[in-house]
């Protein structure tokens, strides 16, 4: 049978700034099972180094060191921290309790990286029982004495039943009393058959052992053994397995606990944190809300002014490139709309004159805008009365002085009074009230409900005095016939008012469509810069993640030194800060979305600005929040990951 532990030519050197110091220098030593070895040594001699590198937690330079008669130089850092969670056990003099957790959490924690159990918290009381702790099961570290956490520590170097129990100095912090109650325990591990390889300079503590290896500038300078008999133990099996045991539920869960726990640890700083991104997702929430309300409501008033509606005017809309309605014009007559209703593409014409007019009722009066219009003009722009019933082609034909009056009008005549079958006067000329408009809301600085709807007969010959009409609004059939629609019509102005074909100062067609898709791409424009104002400052928010992050793993170095000497991976520390990391975020991004829909509805409520939190703003908000806290939570993590055990262990 190999040696359990077998050195050749093992060397380690140091860099201090300019200066290499050889802290072990060529050392060849063999160790077998169920041994009691104690190393000793000045301060300096290299004692804590050998036992780092026998326990794992540091590599040689050169040298060869086998365990169990296997190589483990080419091992990789996963395979070594296996080997520290399979076969090591390490009990430290600053015993290295976290803080956070109680004494059954901290002694458990060596089985979160060999495979989480169900049994995991049986195993650990167990073995807190065994150091006479159980009645402190449930106390954090800060309530006992030093005794009690080394005796903790052991527990927890045993979890996991480990072949090999390395002591650093295991009673240099303790009274007398403490340390022998630490000694008698440790010697009762070995003789149960735990080898034992304790570092200790001083030389009662380390005539308890079997045998005495003394240390100076790296090499051993004497190696006996006591007068205690040599114990006979049964052979260790050489197959141990490296394999990795994988992440699973109760391990994420775990990750997620103590995640939770270090967040609340920091209240104010994590406070902090989640404010930056509190802050970016409700300025996304509350920006899609008002760009989406704003959307909806400009559809909504685009809507009330028809489909495939076209309107034709007399004029051109652009000369010289200037937008204007002069030049040489032509005068539209109800002729040229009763023949354009007559074109196939075409399903509803309406003649339109209009004019600013005084209305009175009563003592009330009003300066508004009022219109003639045909009857097809309701259902061209979808205007169904929420009171009487709008005129028809007899009170067209017969000039029948009767009004339908928006909302507007109506409120400041009537007040809530109902106007319908009321007569008002228009320009001193009496009309009777035939309906009220639905509300149809503002564009821009206009005012659409302040309006008033004649027969246009009446308002060309009655009211205003015009024998031509100011313009003809079109409904074409479908969408897929506008550009037919405008080319038929073109022609018919063309060939009623004998105009030359290439004339376009004459008049003009605008076609509502156009108009619908410029509003709505300026819409999509300014949605997506305030969604950029959103995004930016969530940008803001995750750099301040990834910067409390950085000084976390700053100040919890020595705890990743801890977990990395109990076997936790790399990809272990990854994945717990990457969880902290989008813990932070996740929980900034749902106070954040409940911030940014109430404060939504607010400004909806107070600016009678119009709203919309839509289910798509809250998920994406939910998901960018979440890859936030990964993308700047990763730098960080990927920094604690790479720590070496021994170094993050010295951390001061």
């Amino acid at each position: 049978m190999p040696p359990l532990i077998e050195l050749s030519g093992i060397s380690r050197v140091y860099a201090m700034g300019s200066v290499s110091v050889q802290a072990v220098d060529n050392l060849t030593l063999s160790i077998e099972a169920g041994e009691f070895v104690a190393i000793m040594g000045h301060s300096g001699s290299g004692k804590s180094t050998l036992l780092n590198i026998l326990g794992f937690l540091d590599r040689p330079d050169s040298g060869s060191y086998r365990l169990m008669g296997k190589e483990t130089s080419t091992f990789s850092d996963d395979e070594l921290s296996r080997l520290r969670n399979r076969v090591a056990g390490f009990v430290f003099q600053q015993f290295h309790l976290l803080p956070r957790m109680s004494v059954l959490e901290n002694t458990e924690l060596p089985l979160l990286y060999s495979g989480f159990t169900s049994e995991g918290k049986r195993r650990a009381a167990q073995k807190i029982d065994e150091v006479g702790l159980g009645h402190r099961m449930k106390h954090n570290p800060s309530e006992l004495s030093g005794g009690e956490q080394q005796r903790v520590a052991i527990a927890r170097s045993m979890i996991n039943d480990p072949y090999i129990l390395f002591a650093d100095e295991p009673t240099g912090n303790l009274d007398t009393k403490n340390e022998h109650e630490i000694l008698s325990l440790l010697k009762s591990l070995n003789a149960a058959g735990t080898t034992i390889i304790m570092v200790t300079h001083e030389s009662d503590i380390a005539e308890q052992a079997d045998r005495i290896i003394t240390m100076r500038d790296g090499k051993i300078i004497s190696d006996r053994r006591t007068n205690k008999k040599k114990k006979t133990t049964d052979p260790i099996s050489s197959n141990i397995s490296l394999s990795d045991p994988g992440a699973n539920i109760s391990e994420i869960l775990s990750y997620l606990r103590q995640a939770i726990a270090s967040l609340l640890s920091h209240k104010m700083r994590s406070f902090l944190s989640i404010l930056g991104i509190l802050i970016g997702v409700t300025s996304v929430i509350t920006m899609m809300a008002i760009g989406r309300g704003a959307q909806e409501s400009i559809e909504t008033q685009l809507n009330s002014l028809g489909s495939n509606v076209l309107s034709v005017r007399p004029g051109s809309m652009r000369t010289h490139g200037v937008a204007l309605e002069s030049g040489t014009v032509t005068r539209l007559t109800l002729e040229d709309a009763e023949e354009m209703g007559a074109i196939p593409e075409i399903s509803g014409v309406s003649a339109i004159v209009s004019d600013r007019a005084q209305v009175v009722y009563g003592n009330r009066n009003w300066n508004t805008s009022v219109s003639g219009v045909t009857p097809e003009y309701a259902e061209i722009r979808s205007l169904k009365p929420i009171a009487g019933s709008f005129f028809t082609d007899r009170d067209v034909g017969m000039r029948k002085k009767t009004a339908v009056l928006g909302v507007t009008v109506t409120r400041e005549l009537f007040a809530n009074a109902n106007p319908v079958g009321k007569t008002i006067k228009i320009n001193r000329v009496n009309f009777t009230v035939a309906a009220v408009l639905p509300e149809l809301g503002s564009m821009g600085p206009f005012d659409r409900d302040d309006t008033v709807l004649i027969p246009v007969t009446t308002g060309m010959y009655r009211l205003m005095g015009k024998t031509y009409i100011d313009s003809i609004d079109v409904q074409v059939r479908s969408r897929e016939l506008i550009d037919q629609a405008k080319k038929s019509i073109k022609a018919m102005i063309v060939r009623r008012h004998r105009l030359d074909p290439d004339d376009e100062d004459s008049f003009s067609i605008r076609d509502m469509t156009e108009m619908r898709e410029a509003v709505a791409k300026t819409s999509q424009t300014i949605g997506m810069l305030l969604g950029i104002v959103s995004v930016i400052s969530l940008i803001v928010g995750g750099i301040g993640i990834m910067n409390i992050m950085l000084v976390t793993v700053k100040e919890r170095t020595r705890e990743i030194g801890l977990r990395k000497a109990v076997g936790a991976r790399k990809k272990d520390i990854l994945l717990q800060f990457l969880i902290e990391s989008v813990l932070l975020t996740s929980t900034g991004g749902m106070l954040g979305i409940a911030a940014g829909g109430m404060l939504s509805l607010v400004l909806g409520t107070l600016a009678q600005w119009p709203v919309s939190v839509t289910f798509v703003s809250i998920i994406m908000s939910t998901v960018f929040s979440v890859m936030v806290g990964i993308f700047f939570g990763l730098w960080p993590a990927i920094q604690a990951s790479r720590l070496k055990p021994v170094e993050a262990l010295r951390y001061e």
